[in-house]
């Protein structure tokens, strides 16, 4: 039986087990589903197989000198996405785009809870530089480790700590609100 392994032992018996992938589509598709909603709600299930069809694919390419395989899946997530928009982008060129983002901030917003606040955070997510960003969001959407979301981004481990707590001051500098969540 499969399940009792963790995810890199499981990718390891792919090569002769195929159906040792499924546990690791069991274990990860609902924090990727949730990726995929909160950054394009409206193509989440095609995104989600799209997804799924990269990493077995390429299964035995995995290293995990590079980082876990939770932090290779949403490295392969975050290149579907890009992906993604710009198929989006060639299709409609007339849709307003910041530059070097790879999503579009209205749809973040819409997925905010603080609505009241909304306005505020989307400029401040905005002005972050886009690897600050995405660790951010990594960090407090996905759940991943500092260190796991410095794999999907392609950064070391240290710089993605630095950049994140960089982030976060930067965050807390511009925010409405205190850390108790009133306003100011």
């Amino acid at each position: 039986m499969t399940t009792g392994l963790d995810d890199e032992e499981l990718l390891g018996r792919t090569p002769r087990d195929p159906a040792s992938f499924e546990p690791l589509v069991e274990r990860h598709s609902a924090a990727l589903h949730g990726y995929f909603a909160r950054r394009a709600p409206t193509a989440v299930d095609d995104l989600l197989a799209e997804l799924w069809l990269q990493p077995y694919a390429t299964r035995r390419g995995f290293d995990p000198a590079r980082g876990s395989v939770r932090a290779w899946l949403f490295g392969v997530a975050r290149n579907v996405l890009s992906a993604h928009w710009r198929r989006v982008a060639a299709a409609r060129p007339d849709l307003p785009r910041a530059i070097g983002d790879d999503d579009p901030w209205e749809a973040v917003d819409n997925r905010l809870v603080a609505a009241g606040v909304a306005p505020r955070l989307r400029e401040l997510l905005a002005q972050l530089p886009s690897v600050e960003r995405e660790l951010l969001l990594l960090v407090a959407w996905e759940q991943l480790t500092p260190s796991e979301a410095a794999a999907v981004v392609g950064i070391p481990a240290a710089t993605a700590r630095t950049r994140l707590h960089r982030a976060r001051n930067r965050m807390r500098a511009g925010a409405p609100f205190d850390l108790t969540g009133d306003l100011k």
